[in-house]
């Protein structure tokens, strides 16, 4: 029996789909992987999904969810991909190659501006051009935090008010455009503990969840508001937490610089590593908001552009050319540094130092 796709799955074809994931990806879950994924994994995101198949049998999978992040840069329409998974005996066929190229094809097609996913097969990635880049800090929490003393109340629960979570959600400056049904529809995710800090007129202050189905066990991924209350809040997590015989860990974006530095002071361990894997899609579109922003900071000459042959970057005479997508990422999302690259004199470092890398960041409810 010939195979057929890469293509959507057909509605009919979505419990199929469904069983295929949970057997290769959740086999020992008590819930369907859809359940995890919310705004991916589900019927209106279907034309999102790339499947091989044959006959009725699933062979392949991937998908992608796009979605729209706000920066201090400026905002940018991502592709989410995840779900990649191919039949075990049907592996080292290329068929994941197919489902990716198709999903790449598709964020192209809907002008996702950068593609992301996180998997640990770097090597496999890079052939499609991805690459490590973006900044994360693991907050490894081992013992009680001595937080100051606060009139807080926490609930462990997530029967909470989406709207007031959003409202807190919404004070970071970066992360995805969510509404409150995406909000809703979070809290619905199994194996996930919500937690909330009130203060004593009723008033939502702080918000992390620790877990997100079969993933992130003993991560709070998600959380926000202001230091003080979300230190009392973790520290009541780690009183508190699921497995007494594990710590915590805190994954926080680079520029959550007050709650890192509070964190540490404390005595809790700090790890950097990456976002993830990132692919640029549309050079040219992130390359303007960046030059964009650099004038609105008064630097009026800086050269970020793709040519024929490589690309350049830089001031005046002052210009590093490559011909490597990879150092391109890197110094556009971290964790590279314009002067790692290149001996730029101290004008031209301090410049691109001032508006790059781009502080992207991912939440973990936004993973796909």
């Amino acid at each position: 029996m010939s195979m057929e796709g890469p293509r959507a799955p057909r509605e009919s074809e979505l419990r199929g789909l469904y069983d295929f994931l949970n057997r290769e990806l959740r086999p020992n879950s008590k819930w369907s992987i859809a359940d995890e994924y919310p705004r991916a994994l589900q019927d209106f995101n279907r034309h999102n999904m790339r499947v091989i198949l044959e006959g009725e049998r699933v062979l392949s999978h991937a998908v992608l969810k796009p979605f729209v992040i706000k920066t201090p840069i400026g905002a940018f329409k991502l592709a989410g991909i995840g779900s990649v998974v191919t039949e075990g005996g049907h592996r080292g066929q290329g068929l994941s190659t197919q489902v990716l190229e198709s999903c790449l094809h598709a964020a192209e097609s809907a002008d996702c501006e950068i593609a992301i996913l996180w998997t640990e097969l770097y090597d496999f990635y890079r052939r499609l051009g991805f690459e490590l880049a973006g900044s994360e800090v693991a907050l490894q929490i081992d013992g009680e935090l001595k937080s100051p003393a606060r009139d807080l109340r926490f609930l462990d629960t997530a029967q909470i008010d989406a709207d007031a979570l959003l409202r807190v959600y919404n004070q970071h400056s970066v992360g995805t455009h969510r509404g409150v049904d995406d909000v809703r529809e979070y809290l619905r995710i199994p194996n996930s503990r919500v937690c909330t800090a009130w203060d004593k007129h009723g008033k939502l202050v702080a918000y992390a969840i620790e877990g997100k189905g079969a993933d992130l066990s003993g991560y709070i991924h998600e959380w926000g508001g202001g230091v003080g209350a979300l230190t009392a809040l973790i520290s009541h997590m780690w009183k508190t937490r699921r497995s007494p015989e594990h710590g915590l860990t805190l994954i926080a974006p680079h520029h959550s610089e007050n709650l890192i530095r509070t964190l540490t002071s404390m005595g809790v361990r700090r790890h950097d590593g990456h976002l993830g894997m990132i692919k640029i899609l549309r050079h040219e579109s992130i390359f303007a908001k960046v030059r964009r922003a650099a004038r609105q900071q008064g630097i009026g000459d800086l050269v970020l552009e793709r040519t024929k042959t490589d690309f350049r970057i830089g001031r005046g005479q002052q210009i590093y050319a490559t011909q490597s997508e990879q150092d391109i990422t890197r110094l556009l999302f971290g964790p590279a540094l314009p002067h790692e690259i290149h001996s730029f004199d101290p004008s031209t470092a301090q410049a691109l130092k001032s508006i790059l890398p781009i502080p992207l960041w991912i939440w973990g409810w936004d993973s796909v």
